[in-house]
C-alpha cells in the first residue's frame, strides 16, 4: 500500500471525529437522492449515476496510488459476483428512500449486521454470543417502535394494515437491501478478504454502473431530473457517495486501533436530522425513541469480539 494510505496514524479522538463527518457525508447522498427523485429522476437514473461517479473516483485513487489493477480470473468472477448483490442492495435502498422517509429506511437497512450473525450461524454454526442473542431482537423491537408498525405514535395510520398500506413497500426495500448488504459482506470476507479494498470497490462499482447503465439503456428506463434542483442533488448523490468511500480509504489505515463501527453508525442519526431540516421529514417522539434504540443495539453487536 502506498504511503499516502500508510501515513502517521491520527490521534484517537481526530479518527472518531473523522468517521463521525464521513458517515454524514454518506447519510447526505441518501438525502440528495431523495431530492432527485422528487424532481423528476429515477431510482435507476440515480443508482447508474452514483456508481459511474464512484468508478470514476476510485479509479483515479488506484491510478495516482500506482496500484496494480490484475487480478486472478477467480477473483475477478468473486468481486463481479459480489458486485452483483451490491447493484440490488442500491437499487433496494434507494427504492425506499423514494418510497418512506430516508431515515427509516437507513434504520431498517441498517439491520444488515443481525442478519450476518444469523447466517454465520446457519451456515457455519458459528453461535452468536450473548450479546448478540440480547441485541438482535432490542434492535428489531426498536425498529418496530421506530417504523411505528402499529400506529402506536398517533401520527398518521392507527393500525398496522394502515401503516403497512403507508411503509409496506418501502420497508419491504429497505430490508432487501439489507439481505443483499450483508451477503455481499459476508462472501467478501470469505473470498475477498485479501484484496486491497479499493479494488474491491472499483470491481463492485464498475459492476453495478455497467450493469444499470446496460439495462437502462436497453429498456429506456432513464428518468432525468426536471430542473436545476434535481440536477443538484443527482450530482451531490454521486459527489457525496465518492468523497465519502474514498476518505475511508484514507482515514482507516490511519486510525490504528479505533473501532469505527460505533463512529460510522451514526449515519442514521445525521439522516435523521437532515430530513427533518432540509425535507421536512419529522418523526414522532416514540419513533425517536425506537430509533436510537436500534442505532444502541446495532453498535452493540457491531463492536463485540466476534
Amino acid at each position: 500500500m502506498s504511503s499516502a494510505l500508510q501515513g502517521k496514524p491520527i490521534p484517537r479522538w481526530v479518527g472518531i471525529a473523522l468517521l463521525l463527518c464521513i458517515s454524514v457525508v454518506f447519510g447526505s447522498n441518501h438525502v440528495a437522492a431523495r431530492f432527485a427523485f422528487e424532481h423528476g429522476a429515477n431510482v435507476i437514473t440515480a443508482v447508474a449515476f452514483r456508481a459511474s461517479f464512484a468508478l470514476v473516483f476510485v479509479f483515479v485513487l488506484l491510478a495516482a496510488n500506482r496500484v496494480s489493477f490484475a487480478l486472478p480470473g477467480a477473483t475477478r468472477k468473486h468481486g463481479i459476483f459480489i458486485g452483483l448483490f451490491l447493484l440490488m442492495q442500491s437499487y433496494c435502498i434507494f427504492s425506499s428512500v423514494a418510497r418512506i422517509p430516508v431515515a427509516l429506511a437507513l434504520l431498517a437497512f441498517n439491520t444488515y449486521p443481525i442478519v450476518i450473525a444469523l447466517t454465520a450461524w446457519f451456515v457455519e454454526g458459528e453461535r452468536p454470543t450473548l450479546r448478540a442473542m440480547i441485541a438482535m431482537p432490542v434492535a428489531l423491537v426498536g425498529l418496530a417502535l421506530a417504523l411505528d408498525v402499529g400506529g402506536w405514535s398517533g401520527v398518521g395510520a392507527t393500525s398496522f394494515s394502515g401503516r403497512w398500506d403507508e411503509i409496506g413497500v418501502g420497508v419491504l426495500f429497505a430490508t432487501g437491501a439489507s439481505f443483499s448488504f450483508a451477503a455481499a459482506l459476508y462472501l467478501t470476507t470469505r473470498w475477498l478478504k485479501d484484496v486491497d479494498g479499493r479494488l474491491r470497490t472499483f470491481l463492485a462499482t464498475g459492476t453495478i454502473a455497467v450493469g444499470m447503465l446496460a439495462f437502462g439503456t436497453v429498456t429506456n428506463a432513464f428518468a432525468l431530473p426536471e430542473d436545476t434542483t434535481g440536477w443538484v442533488a443527482l450530482f451531490l448523490v454521486g459527489l457525496c457517495y465518492s468523497a465519502a468511500i474514498t476518505s475511508l480509504f484514507v482515514v482507516l489505515p490511519r486510525i490504528g486501533a479505533v473501532n469505527n463501527a460505533a463512529a460510522l453508525n451514526f449515519e442514521p442519526v445525521a439522516v435523521l436530522i437532515m430530513g427533518w431540516i432540509l425535507l421536512g421529514q419529522t418523526m414522532a417522539p416514540l419513533q425517536i425513541f425506537g430509533a436510537l434504540i436500534v442505532i444502541g443495539a446495532i453498535i452493540a453487536l457491531s463492536t463485540g469480539k466476534k
